[in-house]
């Protein structure tokens, strides 16, 4: 399968470091003169890029950049150049007080693209595919990165967005869909649909599937492979740092190749923050090398996975990230939405000015993940008539759901019968394990 960009993605180790050296230091300087935040931090370190950054390792002095960073510089502060050179403007999907916003240039676009048909062309994508892209189109970065990214390799581009599972299938048979972008459950729940529908996925056009958005095992790839008749490989994208085209699995299928040249990836312990060596497992934290409008310093994922340095037989020589093992922080994954449980208590709260005793719990129905928020009842919550309590549910529900963009399912359940890890409420538990396939 050709490379996309082979003089790039078959660099030389010594030259990959020279040019990570140089663009690292443009970046220092990028953001020391034109980001508070930045600044601030730097000189609290009496660290002057000029002077301070002569080596890679020397990155290791900075301190991390977090979520709550981000959203404590809503909407604008950490943007690296003046408003009228941002020409489009992304949030994450995280669930946090204020939304993480990001920002492109026209020249950040025409990376974003060009690194997203690097990893379709590594999944196998050419111009004579036709791509179905399932992801959301709107302010998170999924849907329009990996369009542009198609569009950029000159594929035909299908952008179909979420949900209406049998419209999807009954697109890929008229217009011939050879490769689908998903979240690798959603494309589960397309091969069940397909099931039920008597389709067989022999005659459609489909050749590969590329998943992302939330983690998946190794089980899930080999079981969209048999159903759907196609290869299926794994990317990694993270928002706030440019968003799908971070990482991307070639047809080897063995780790994702990162996108070196345009990020510094670090493992750190995550409890000590002590950088790891290539191998181990830890969180992944990332620097952007080429970004102008949003520049991001060592910015911490919460993502577990480790660096594989052994060459691939691709050909290719940036060194490549395991599959994403699970989270490292408060944030739970459910249908690629990135929700912190504490939040949805603030929302809760909200209702009646009271906090009712909570806790989120993640199932997988059908192979798609689902969730429920289970709340307790109590003296202050739904005594009421059975009609005043139906109203306090549906008013749960729709606040929730304006909150993170899906909707959950509230269950009631008896006073005190809430797991509780030494007197105190879990706020997150994952049976998506032991659910119902």
């Amino acid at each position: 399968m050709p490379i996309w960009e082979p003089e790039a993605e078959c660099i030389s180790r010594d030259e990959l470091e020279q040019l990570q050296l140089e663009r690292l230091q443009a970046t220092l300087n990028r953001v020391y003169r034109n980001v508070s935040f930045f600044r601030r931090r730097f000189k609290e370190l009496n660290f002057r890029p000029e002077d301070d950054f002569t080596e890679l390792k020397d990155l290791e002095r900075l301190p991390f950049t977090t979520s709550l960073d981000i959203s404590n510089s809503y909407p604008y502060e950490m943007f690296a150049v003046p408003l009228r050179e941002v020409v489009r403007v992304h949030t994450s999907s995280g669930t946090s007080t204020n939304p993480r916003v990001v920002g492109y240039t026209r020249q950040d676009l025409r990376i974003w693209s060009n690194l997203v048909a690097r990893i379709l062309s590594a999944g196998g994508v050419t111009q004579d595919d036709v791509i179905q892209v399932t992801f959301g189109y709107g302010l998170m970065t999924g849907g329009l990165g990996i369009h542009y990214g198609a569009e950029r390799i000159g594929a035909s581009v299908l952008p179909t967005s979420v949900g209406r599972t049998e419209r999807q299938i009954k697109i890929m048979q008229d217009f011939r869909t050879t490769v689908l972008v998903s979240t690798p459950s959603y494309t589960l729940v397309i091969a069940e649909r397909m099931e039920r529908m008597k389709v067989d996925p022999r005659r459609l056009s489909l050749k590969y599937s590329i998943c992302a958005g939330e983690p998946w095992t190794e089980a899930m790839r080999r079981e969209i492979e048999e159903r759907l008749y196609v290869k299926a490989t794994d990317n990694y994208g993270v928002s706030e740092v440019i968003g799908p085209g971070v990482a991307g699995e070639c047809l080897e299928q063995n780790g994702m190749h990162l996108q070196e040249d345009h990020f510094y990836a670090e493992v750190i312990d995550p409890i000590s923050g002590k950088v790891l060596e290539p191998g181990a497992e830890g969180e992944v934290v990332i620097t952007t090398l080429k970004k102008e409008a949003f520049p991001m310093i060592r910015y911490r994922t919460g993502d577990l996975s480790r660096i594989m340095t052994e060459r691939c037989p691709c050909g290719r020589t940036f060194r490549r990230m395991s599959r994403i093992r699970g989270r490292c922080d408060e944030v739970v994954v459910i249908k690629g939405i990135n929700i912190i449980p504490e939040r949805i208590g603030d929302i809760l709260e909200q209702i009646k000015g009271e906090r009712p005793i909570y806790q989120l719990v993640a199932t997988r129905q059908h192979h798609q993940d689902q969730l429920e928020i289970w709340v307790e009842v109590t003296e202050q919550f739904f005594f009421d008539k059975m009609r005043e309590q139906r109203a306090l549910v549906d008013l749960m529900q729709q606040k929730v759901t304006n909150f993170i963009g899906i909707t959950p399912r509230i269950k009631l359940v008896e006073k005190g019968s809430l797991e509780r890890d030494g007197g105190v409420v879990k706020l997150f538990a994952d049976r998506r394990e032991v659910s119902h396939a």
